[in-house]
Formats: C-alpha cells, structure tokens, sequence
C-alpha cells in the first residue's frame, strides 16, 4: 500500500522498479489512487460533457465505443450520446435499455479533454512519474473502461505501450496477464483470442483490482479484465513513438516544408517546365534528382538546429497540457477558451493558469499554454510572472496596456481564468 499521493520520487527510484523487475512485468499497487483524486463519478462526468458537446455539434477529440459482448455497436455510441441522460443513480440500468442486454462495455478515449478534474488530478500522478522515471515524447492519454463484462471487448490482446490500469469501482477486476513468450507458447501467435479463453485464464497470471489499485502493465504483455458487476477503471498509456516514426512522420516533413516552400522567390517554388515529349522522362528526372540532391544538401546543415527546435517545441506543449497529449478539439479547452472574456482584460482583473497546466515561454515572439503555441510578446511576462502563474497564484493585472494583449492571447488557448469584481486591488503582476 502506498501512503502519499502523489506517488514520491522514491517510489519510482527504488519501489517502482524492484517491484516490476525494472519496469517490464506486471505489478498491481494495491490502494495507490484516492477516490478523491480518481472515482467513478468524474468518468461519468467526462461523459456528460461528451454528451453536451455532442448536442451542440461541438468538435470533440474524445470518442466514445460501445460493445456488447465482443461486438461494436457504433449505431449503439450515437444513442449513448443522444439519448435523454440518465437518472442519478441509475446509469447501469440506463445503460442496459439502450444496449439490450444486460452486459455491456463503454469505451472513452481521451477522457483527459473531457473532465478538467480528473485531468488534474490523475496529473498529479503523472507529473510523478515523469519526474522520477522519465518522459515520454508523445504524453499520455486516460482511456476509461467502464461496464460489467464477461471480458475486455478487444479479447486478450497485446499491449502496444507502458501503461497503468487505475480501478475506480464499484466493483471489482480480475485482470489477466500472459508475457509474449508465454502467450506465443500457448496460442502458437500473437494474434488477439476472442470467444472461449477459459483454458488460457487457468495459464495467465490473474490480479485481483479493487477501487483505487493501479496496474502497472509493461508494453509487450498479453491481457485481458473480467467482471461480473459495473465498474469503471481508467487506462493511462505513455505514447514513447518509435524514434523512425517520429522523424518519418513529423520532424523531417517539417523540415522539408521549410525548404520546399511555395514562396515563388524560392528556387525551390520554380514551377516545373514543359518537357519534350521525345525526353520527357529522362529530362523531368534529371531536374528533380538536382533539386532534391540541393535540398537534402539544405536539410543536412539545418537539421540539428531544426530538431532542437522542434523537440523544444513538442516538449514544452507536452508540459504545459500537465503531461497529457495535445489535441486539437480539445473539449474542455474548447470550453475554458470560449468562458474567456478578452474585453474584461483591464487593471484589477485576476488571472491564473488553472492545474494542471502550465506557461512555458520558448521565444521572444511564442510560448506554450495548454498545449497551444500562442505567439505573443514574451518580453513583457517576467520570469516572476510567469513562475507565480505556474505556482497557480492568482495575479491582479497593473495598468498595463502592452500586457493586456499578451494576457487576451494566452487567454484564448483556454489555459488562463479570468475574474473581475468591483474590489480594487493592489497589482502584483
């Protein structure tokens, strides 16, 4: 059992890893979450929110999936957003009307961008963990699990990356583990087992999770959660993308867009010629194998700088979303921007960065807020500021007039709270 919330760092030097085996075998933590910080009703919450949002026609990155046995109903989700909201108490039996059946299986995935609470809270938990075992350059996502299913949807399935399963109850989870070279023995694959897995439940290693036990589950290993009444766990998974990818799919693209721009000054924006017919191929290749060898001879001298640069960058949206990844239809940002009244923006106004979000300044002309790049004019936040906002102090605005065009910019990334009132106070900021 562990004590302290959040977790110490001699949790995640000494405990984290005896008790893994450096961090790759399965290990449940018995009672490591407070209901205070975790608990079924934010989930539920998250998923209201989903439900506004869906009425409204508002973008959402958060999704929901609905299965029923092993089957998913996509027609089953649109109704679990649509449909009149249930009565307190009463979100099983709710559940069961709308699916039919008397078990089901509810999957919502980005929950951190639907439920600012346990957005902060399970941040807590996260900036922890980031400080005493490490980063992951893709952040973390709460994928939450909630139903009373004979199995997970997915069948026993292969995990893709280091996560931990935090059980929020009611109920109870029997949570089963296989590693790969177990699995591979006793399946001859690693293919996912649906149906009938009984045989492979008596050869996997089973936990027993109860409200507020967190799993930890290395990437690699086989698993599948069982439980015979309603409950609801939350799955954290740390996005550590393959070094290849990332440049594949993001640094090198962004590299190559910088040099290979449409300014029609640049050489490299001359519009291609018409080519005779008789040498079109042999000439067209010619041209392109010369413009390519100058620009790979271009990404070669800027591509240190330009990585730098782009690991800063990604980094710093990283932290100042409190660790989670950042998303572009960010719901409850979504919301927090437009609550944001940039014309109350005038000396005495409060401002504060809400947990767990955080100001990061990385030029003189952008910063990062919630995960937002917001180009504004750094020179005027001082390192005072900008560490008193971070520290969630509430600031009073001074009679400031360049000041208050940053303070609206970094206002509509949806990252700062605004309060007014008739009471003058002394300015801080």
């Amino acid at each position: 059992m562990n004590d302290v919330w959040p977790p110490t760092p001699d949790f995640w030097t000494t405990q984290f890893p005896e008790r893994t085996s450096n961090r790759t075998t399965p290990h449940l933590f018995k009672s490591l979450i407070p209901a205070a910080a975790a608990n079924p009703d934010q989930v539920l919450a998250g998923l209201a929110a989903m439900r506004r949002a869906h009425a409204a026609n508002t973008p959402s990155v958060a999704k929901a999936r609905v299965y029923v046995g092993e089957q998913r109903r996509d027609d089953l989700a649109q109704t679990v957003l649509s449909t009149d909201a249930w009565d307190d108490g009463a979100f099983v039996p709710w559940m069961q009307s709308l699916v039919g059946a008397d078990r089901f299986s509810l999957v919502l995935n980005n929950l951190e961008t639907t439920n600012p609470e346990l957005a902060a809270n399970l941040a807590q938990f996260l900036r922890s963990l980031f400080e005493g075992w490490g980063v992951p350059i893709g952040g973390a996502e709460q994928v939450a699990f909630a139903g009373n299913y004979s199995g997970t949807a997915f069948g026993i399935h292969e995990g893709g990356e280091d996560a931990f399963l935090c059980h929020l109850g009611p109920g109870t989870k029997h949570f089963y583990c296989w590693s790969a070279e177990l699995y591979a023995k006793l399946t001859g694959g690693q293919d996912p087992t649906f149906g009938d897995y009984q045989h492979l439940l008596e050869q996997g290693e089973c936990f027993v999770m109860e409200p507020g036990d967190a799993l930890f589950l290395p990437k690699r290993v086989f698993h599948v959660g069982r439980q015979d009444t309603f409950s609801i766990s939350v799955a954290v998974p740390f996005y550590t993308y393959p070094e290849d990818r990332l440049l594949r799919i993001s640094v090198l693209p962004e590299l190559l867009e910088e040099i290979l721009g449409e300014d029609p000054d640049d050489a490299f924006g001359v519009q291609s010629p018409m080519y005779d017919a008789q040498d079109a191929a042999t000439t067209a290749a010619r041209r392109l194998t010369a413009r390519a060898s100058a620009a790979l001879t271009s990404v070669g001298e800027r591509l240190e700088d330009h990585v730098t640069r782009h690991v800063q960058s990604r980094l710093a949206a990283l932290w100042s979303n409190g660790g989670w990844e950042p998303q572009e239809d960010d719901l409850a940002r979504t919301n927090a921007a437009a609550a944001f009244d940039a014309d109350q923006v005038r000396p005495g106004a409060r401002v504060a960065i809400p947990a767990p979000y955080e100001l990061h300044i990385t030029g003189p002309q952008q910063a990062y807020l919630r995960g937002v790049a917001v180009p504004c004019d750094t020179t005027l936040l001082s390192a005072q500021l900008v560490a008193d906002l971070n520290a969630r102090r509430t600031l009073t605005l001074p009679d400031h007039e360049a000041l208050y065009s940053v303070i609206a910019a970094l206002g509509a990334s949806g990252g700062l709270h605004l309060t007014t009132d008739s009471t003058t106070r002394k300015a801080v900021a």
